[in-house]
């Protein structure tokens, strides 16, 4: 079974400096190291042995630790140490660090960290990364001494007894409805594209709709305006009263005629209106009571009588109107 390892391949160089070899990571068969040829036995062991640690004494489920792995030699010698694929059981392989061959005092440390984490449960674990020493054709593992971090435990330890019995609940727990947003928001745009569609087609039969409602609220207002300025008159028999009964007709009629008829003077609205006896008698009146001097009693009911002939006309041209639409 092939293991990846890095390699590094350090030659002797002056005291205090970095080695010159190159790190590498490559793919060589540590079984044939442990069991291989004859030859591979006969090998003298190593000068040193390779020092294994974790860089914190303790840790908990899943959080990153780190394993420092460190192997001082000869700079002669090719040392391997573990790639990404080697065995790290317990732990599982996260990432590495590793570091140029330094070459001091004709000694090389080669040196590499890992980062590990564990899901595992036992309360102390181990590793112990094996470091391949290359010598020719042959291949020896040298182990460091196993290290050991401690578990932390997260939940709280039980008091010992008997485990509690179990209770089993099969009622359904209420879940309150959440609100569906996506489905409100297709249903939101899918009415208003109706609603655009109804408008775009009935668009005549709607404005001719909304302009009788329009033209029968403002009738009823004109109405109810009307009859409480002649009902002050018929109190007050004021003259301002008359102007502004008048003054409402016309704005009315305007509005109804869609023109300027608030600005007519009353010939010109009398023959507007092709000389009607109602308009003519009744302007002729109510100009008589605003511009003149004084009202007697018979000018109240000449004026009355004069406020029922516009009221007459009004509704005569709404009905008019009604019509036409």
């Amino acid at each position: 079974m092939c293991r990846p390892w890095w390699r590094s391949s350090a030659t002797a160089t002056a005291p205090g400096t970095v080695g010159s070899g190159r790190a590498r990571w490559g793919a060589l068969a540590l079984a044939a190291a442990l069991g291989g040829p004859p030859g591979a036995a006969a090998q003298a062991p190593p000068a040193g042995r390779p020092e294994g640690r974790f860089l914190r004494p303790t840790t908990r489920v899943g959080q990153p630790l780190d394993y420092e792995l460190r192997y001082r030699h000869d700079p002669a010698e090719e040392v391997v140490f573990p790639d990404s694929l080697a065995r790290f059981a317990p732990f599982e392989y996260v990432g590495r660090t590793y570091f140029p061959t330094v070459t001091r005092r004709g000694q090389s440390l080669d040196r590499a960290v890992y980062h590990l984490r564990t899901f595992a449960l036992a309360p102390v674990q181990t590793l112990a990364l094996p470091v391949a020493v290359l010598r020719g054709a042959d291949t020896l593992a040298v182990r460091p001494a196993p290290a050991a971090v401690r578990l932390l435990a997260t939940a709280p330890a039980f008091g010992g007894g008997a485990l509690p019995v179990l209770r089993a609940a099969t009622a359904l727990a209420p879940v309150p409805p959440l609100f569906n947003y996506p489905y409100w928001l297709v249903g939101t745009g899918a009415a208003l594209l109706g609603l655009a569609g109804g408008a775009a087609l009935f668009r005549r039969g709607l404005r001719r709709r909304y302009e009788a409602y329009k033209r029968r609220k403002n009738h009823r207002y004109f109405l109810a305006q009307f009859a409480r300025h002649a009902e002050r008159f018929t109190l007050s028999r004021s003259a301002a009263n008359v102007e502004r009964a008048v003054a409402l007709w016309k704005n009315y009629l305007a509005g109804l005629e869609n023109n300027a008829l608030n600005s007519f003077t009353t010939r010109e609205i009398v023959a507007y209106f092709a000389n009607d006896d109602d308009v003519r008698r009744g302007l002729a009146t109510t100009d008589q009571a605003i511009y003149g001097n004084a009202l007697a009693d018979d000018d109240e009911a000449d004026v009355e009588r004069a406020f029922q002939r516009l009221r007459v006309f009004a509704e005569h041209r709404y009905a008019v109107r009604a019509r036409a639409a």
